[in-house]
């Protein structure tokens, strides 16, 4: 096959060149229309009862998850200047498209009894804009006298306020979104600017409009400096402008096919796909090292540049496409997660690593042929006196050492063990943001002042039409509000027993002390009063009670908890709620994006940690088809688990917690670190055939000969990845700095601890199978393929 495969792309480079170009040109073409994602990712599947009793809820109540908040702290709000400007900058929102309703202590309802019609009337509080500070004087007399708006709008204590920001269901998950968010930064800093009071901003859609924004601003920055490190090191090691000018126009080529896979598909980037142009750059320069270091010791050996191309493309072709196979392994394993962006994710990086190895496999020898031959300066790093003098030393320690390898090794085992027991797992909403970041900043603001801005809905149902407005169901709803109150997790309510009480201060003229539940002989004349839809502000009941008035909710805000404490809350939470509602009169669920988010990460480390195993299934089988020996393959997949238990251990010892974005570590480095196994393999096993079987010689032989493209391609992951540790997002510098840890730890056992493995075993580990050339396909030439036509096609 690699007989073939290399007289067609030496003898027609020209028409290669031109196919591939045109191919690129329409993944260019398709690249442009690329577009972000700006919808929640859903983690849970669609059949899972926590998701579909969620979207059940938004299909009855709306998205909960639709408001962005500002919060002040300013003791002297109620003094006119402060007051005014605080007016303005609700108005000014306001008046921004996309924006539904803002609601502040500015923009507030009153309710009043219109005992001519005999219904309730909504008015803003604040009709105009106050003039006097005697006007401000009454609003705040007012705003103070209904308990409706305390907790919700301000708190005394700290002297709080906040505002609340709807937009309009078309922009929470669209892109129109980002122009909302960008207008009220602009409003809210020319407020700072007059008034040097900080403004805090929170609230899903904002967090999620900023965490995009991110991303796109990420995607560039590590492109570039992914580029820049690859270019870096080529240059270093291979001393050549042309070679590093034809590695990055192959990885520039293979970004553009990245891209245009993704819009080929149909999907869109999002913060994990938003990586995926960065580990191309890295897996792509990997490949061209292996292929630049064999290159440049065949054309030493002889001499010809265009025999050692071809010498080159046999010689490592199959091992070349098994290692990248077994990278996008590693990758393949996230489509068997029920999480569609894992499977996006999964999908997209495995072809385009699949694609990326065709593109070098072909135009990367192509590149070189036009070139002219390497100089000695080019090839000197063959002759590292540094790497030259480390393989020799690796040599004497595998060779008169193995115990002490053995010994090390194990106590990296058990030490590792350790570190495992002490990890922890976690899933906040601004968990992948650092400590020092705004968002997580002003969540804490709002946490500390308001409970929380993460929606968490409890659903009533009372099983009969109209049976919200029953006097008993109102008080179960009560008596389940004073149960929350005993957790500072939570905000205060909006529920439909709040506009009650609420409509009773009313019906009493305002009077504060009223603010409680109807009594049941007044209860039927004061709801009378309350209409069943309409009112300015939000105070339509159709926002709590379903068509039929046989549902209704209570909307709570929720501190950022993470998988654990939520689910710990919850646990606590049931019993009491099917204390309260008797389970065949009523029907209660606990629902809300903070739910529904906390179980979709419990739900996903679950599937991720198949999908380590599943990728080590892949990988083994791989293997297996590689070598066709079960005990080479025990003793090639010991080294490269290893390290996996040594990032675990370094993830419990410095407290980085198991979350869907850290765990995906595992799948990719293994996928990985398994290329050095296969690289060394397939040229120990070439060195058994010429050395009639010779184990410790193969051994030797093949680290002499795979060592420097092993160090070389590992310093280049490890830098690679090392670009992500500079990302803004918690996962993603996790990523680059566990995955670099990993890889780092991994040459180590792939160069020492492996051959030592197969030096000890000795006789064991040989088959006679594995000592076959049938499937491995190294030595397709066996000196009888190394004929002149090659150098004559290119004449």
């Amino acid at each position: 096959m690699w007989n073939w495969f290399v007289r067609i792309i030496l003898r027609n480079r020209i028409a290669v060149l031109i196919v591939f170009g045109l191919v690129t040109v329409f993944m260019g073409f398709k690249a442009m229309k690329v577009q972000f994602s700006y919808e929640m990712n859903k983690m849970l599947p669609e059949d899972d009862a926590t998701y579909k009793g969620y979207q059940e809820f938004r299909q009855r109540f709306g998205e909960d998850g639709s408001v962005i908040v500002l919060g002040v702290t300013n003791p002297d709000i109620f003094k006119l200047e402060e007051f005014t400007e605080w007016y303005d900058l609700g108005n000014n929102i306001r008046e921004i498209e996309g924006v539904q309703e803002v609601v502040s202590i500015a923009r507030t309802v009153v309710i009043e009894k219109d005992t001519v019609i005999r219904k309730f009337t909504y008015r803003s509080l604040v009709s105009k804009r106050p003039s006097t500070q005697a006007e401000v004087d009454s609003i705040r007399n007012v705003l103070f006298s209904m308990p409706f708006y305390k907790g919700l709008l301000y708190n005394r204590q700290t002297n709080s306020y906040l505002m609340a920001i709807t937009l309009t269901r078309e922009n929470v998950n669209a892109k129109g979104r980002i122009r909302v968010v960008n207008q009220l930064t602009d409003l809210v800093n020319q407020y700072q600017k007059e008034n040097s009071h900080q403004v805090h901003c929170s609230g899903l859609p904002y967090i999620r409009t900023v965490t995009t924004t991110k991303i796109k601003n990420e995607l560039f920055l590590f492109i570039i400096l992914s580029m820049a490190v690859a270019a870096f090191i080529m240059l270093l090691f291979f001393k050549s402008l042309r070679v590093v000018f034809s590695s990055l126009l192959l990885v520039a080529m293979s970004i553009v096919w990245a891209m245009g896979i993704i819009v080929v598909l149909g999907y869109k980037i999002t913060i994990l796909t938003g990586v995926i142009p960065s580990l191309i750059v890295i897996i792509a320069i990997e490949n061209c090292i292996y292929i630049l270091n064999k290159y440049h010791l065949e054309y030493i050996t002889h001499g010809n540049k265009v025999r050692a191309l071809a010498r080159t493309i046999r010689r490592i072709g199959f091992a070349s496409l098994m290692t990248n196979t077994a990278t996008a392994m590693g990758f393949m394993a996230f489509v068997l997660v029920d999480n569609k962006m894992f499977s996006e994710f999964g999908l997209v990086t495995s072809i385009n690593i699949m694609l990326e190895f065709l593109l070098t496999i072909t135009l990367f020898p192509i590149f070189l042929s036009f070139m002219k031959p390497p100089k000695e300066r080019h090839t000197r790093h063959l002759e590292s006196n540094l790497l030259g003098k480390l393989t020799e030393l690796i040599i004497e320690v595998i060779t008169g050492h193995r115990k002490k390898v053995y010994m090390a090794s194990l106590l990296v085992v058990l030490i590792s063990l350790y570190g495992l027991s002490r990890m922890k797992t976690s899933g906040k909403v601004v968990d992948d943001l650092a400590k020092d970041d705004p968002i997580y900043s002003d969540l804490k603001y709002f946490e500390s002042n308001y409970g929380g801005v993460m929606p968490f809905e409890v659903s009533v149902d009372t099983k009969k039409p109209k049976g919200v407005m029953r006097l008993t169901t109102l008080k179960k709803i009560d008596q389940l509000q004073d149960y929350f109150k005993q957790y500072p997790e939570f905000s205060r309510p909006v529920s439909l027993v709040e506009m009650v009480k609420f409509a009773r201060q009313a019906f009493y003229s305002g009077d504060s002390a009223k603010y409680t539940l109807p009594r049941e002989m007044e209860k039927n004349f004061i709801l009378s009063y309350i209409p069943g839809s309409g009112g300015a502000g939000g105070a339509s009941l159709k926002s709590f009670i379903d068509s039929s008035g046989q549902i209704t909710r209570i909307s709570f805000q929720v501190a950022d908890l993470g998988t654990n404490d939520m689910e710990a809350l919850l646990s606590k939470i049931r019993p009491a709620v099917d204390s309260i509602f008797e389970s065949g009169t009523y029907r209660v669920d606990i629902t809300g994006n903070s739910v529904v988010y906390a179980r979709g990460t419990n739900f996903l480390i679950n599937n991720l940690v198949e999908s380590v195993l599943i990728a080590v299934l892949l990988i083994s089988l791989l293997m297996v088809i590689m070598f066709r020996s079960f005990k080479m393959i025990l003793i090639s997949m010991v080294p490269n688990l290893i390290p996996l238990l040594v990032t675990a251990a370094i993830m419990g010892y410095s407290g980085i917690p198991l979350k869907p974005s850290t765990l995906i570590v595992f799948s990719i480095a293994l996928g990985i670190s398994v290329d050095n196994a296969i690289q060394y393999l397939a040229r120990y096993r070439h060195g058994l055939k010429m050395s009639n079987n010779n184990i410790g010689e193969s051994a030797v032989g093949a680290l002499r000969e795979a060592s420097f493209s092993m160090i070389y391609t590992s310093v280049v992951l490890v830098f690679g990845f090392s670009v992500f540790t500079i990302s803004d997002f918690g996962g993603t510098k996790a990523l680059g700095l566990l995955i670099s840890c990993t890889l780092f730890v991994a040459m180590f056992f792939n160069i020492v601890v492996l051959p030592s493995f197969l030096m000890s075993l000795d006789k064991y580990a040989l088959s006679r199978v594995f000592t076959e050339d049938a499937i491995i396909g190294l030595d397709e030439e066996n000196g009888l393929e190394e004929k002149e036509e090659d150098s004559e096609g290119l004449k």
